[in-house]
């Protein structure tokens, strides 16, 4: 099933769930990487080149699930949450998506404060609009810096709200989100 039922998620949601979750992470422990590089480094070129390209491809991702998520609107929370838990999911899946475009908008106001355009491997290019305020580089950096070990530690939560649902409330909620 593509989509998602009322007590299910569907294989879009569960895919593009799963493949954001593992960009995410793989793009935050290059980008830690990355920051050490030295111009002398034979990565110092492609690793930020992979990092943006797979950031642009993670964002367009990222709005097609905002999108699908409209078409097809996620499962009703179980019976057996209470209030609590499910203002914390809302707020915890809101949260997720609000650090995703903060830090997809500030690495894309990183890469093009010069002017220059971003290349997404060698498929299109991402037109760079220069810098739209003082030092737009530095401070849209700082941004992105702090957003990704926020996304990072939110994401973590996430993940250990899910373990703790599967494994001490013994409830769907892993499930639901792993299985047919």
């Amino acid at each position: 099933m593509l989509k998602n039922t009322p007590t299910r998620f569907g294989f879009m949601a569960k895919s593009l769930h799963w493949i954001s979750a593992l960009t995410v992470i793989s793009l935050f422990a290059l980008g830690y990487w990355m920051v050490e590089l030295t111009y002398y480094s034979p990565w110092y070129k492609p690793v930020p080149h992979w990092h943006k390209s797979v950031g642009i491809l993670l964002l367009l991702a990222t709005i097609f699930r905002v999108i699908w998520r409209f078409y097809s609107p996620a499962p009703s929370a179980l019976a057996s949450h209470s209030t609590p838990v499910k203002l914390a999911s809302s707020l915890t899946h809101t949260a997720i998506y609000f650090l995703l475009f903060i830090l997809m908008t500030s690495g894309y106001l990183i890469s093009t404060a010069d002017g220059r355009a971003i290349e997404v491997f060698t498929w299109f290019s991402l037109p760079g609009l220069g810098e739209f305020f003082p030092n737009q580089a530095d401070i849209a950096g700082l941004v992105h810096k702090y957003t990704a070990y926020s996304l990072i530690v939110l994401s973590l939560l996430h993940g250990l709200a899910a373990i703790k649902h599967h494994l001490i409330d013994k409830d769907d909620t892993l499930r639901r989100m792993t299985r047919n």
